[in-house]
């Protein structure tokens, strides 16, 4: 088992079909965004592409990490280029003195408003964390650096 870095096929279908809102819209009944949240999984945990909504299954547990994992800061809205389509949310994805002590290196951006549905999987370096803060820090939101970009 392993994580493996992508965005969900079952977000790229939503797209289409309206589910998910990163900024205002007219489209649905309501015109505010989405809330979406980041949860941290273990390094022996399996999310990727298939992955179509939020589990505890595998998510890291510890002192000071709450299931279901962090609020996102959505303040950005999103933008395109002439050829790409970009995202990134406002502010990093923090964790303040946590002990998780079982290796992790994955997070999943998910839509708590749409029934916890997956939106993407972010890896990096296998971590542990003893009484201290954990922050993952957000890429430019720009067409070229952005956390979410479809070309």
């Amino acid at each position: 088992m392993s994580n493996t870095q992508a965005m969900c096929s079952s977000f790229k279908t939503e797209l289409f079909n309206g589910i998910h809102a990163f900024g205002t819209t007219v489209v649905r009944a309501g015109t505010t965004k989405d809330s979406f949240k980041a949860a941290l999984y273990l390094a022996s945990a399996t999310v990727d592409s298939t992955t179509t909504a939020y589990s505890a299954t595998g998510e890291v547990s510890g002192t000071n990490y709450t299931a279901g994992g962090v609020a996102v800061t959505n303040a950005n809205a999103p933008a395109a280029t002439s050829t790409t389509a970009y995202w990134t949310p406002s502010a990093s994805f923090a964790w303040t003195t946590v002990t998780l002590s079982t290796a992790f290196d994955a997070v999943l951006l998910y839509n708590s408003t749409q029934s916890n549905k997956s939106v993407s999987v972010h890896t990096f370096g296998s971590q542990t964390v003893t009484a201290g803060n954990f922050t993952l820090s957000m890429p430019t939101n720009d067409s070229s650096n952005a956390l979410l970009r479809i070309a």
